[in-house]
């Protein structure tokens, strides 16, 4: 998404797009370490849902990054994402979420709990803001040997592909726990013979 931003408004309008998604993620890993993964091992239903509503999300993503059309000097017909929606949108995005409490489980120490969750949260907005710059600065490169429109809307196709790609980890989990749901349930109504 970065990358994309990057090639259809250059970087100095991603900067919002990029700083939002590493603090957003920043805060997600904090939280999470503070606790907030608790409620979901409470409520797995929540996190199903989440995982559902971060799909749908990511496919409208796909829909505006493949139509976002050919790079202007003005920066396009479309706008990138503001600060506050690229943090928000760590929230609903079931990568993150998986990271983050990959990230508490592994590197934070019982014996120095906020010491330890400091450090993790620093070092995590670091390596984001990093990672983030260089696929943002990738589409800026991209954007300045591009002028042909049917490049840049193929360009914009391909990333939209590899962003709708990138969902199936969490569409064949879902699929699958759906599929034992159902063995389960059909199991309990229609007893062995």
């Amino acid at each position: 998404m970065l990358m994309a931003s990057g090639l259809n408004f250059g970087m100095r309008r991603t900067v919002p797009h990029l700083l939002g998604v590493s603090i957003g993620f920043a805060v997600m890993v904090f939280a999470v370490g503070f606790g907030i993964a608790g409620v979901f091992k409470t409520w797995p239903a929540l996190y199903t849902t989440l995982k559902i509503v971060s799909i749908i999300y990511l496919l409208w993503l796909a829909w505006r990054i493949a139509m976002a059309g050919e790079v202007n000097a003005d920066g396009g017909a479309g706008r990138p994402f503001k600060f506050i929606e690229a943090a928000a949108f760590q929230w609903v995005n079931p990568k993150a979420w998986i990271m983050a409490v990959g990230i508490s489980a592994t590197y934070l120490v019982a014996g120095q709990f906020w010491t330890s969750l400091g450090v993790v949260t620093l070092v995590f907005l670091i390596a984001v803001l990093c990672s983030s710059s260089s696929w943002a600065l990738g589409g800026t490169g991209i954007r300045r040997l591009i002028s042909n429109p049917f490049r840049v809307g193929v360009i914009n196709m391909v990333l939209a592909v590899l962003l709708v790609a990138s969902l199936w980890p969490i569409a064949s989990e879902l699929v699958r726990d759906a599929g034992w749901l159902i063995s389960d349930l059909a199991h309990k109504v229609a007893p062995s013979v």
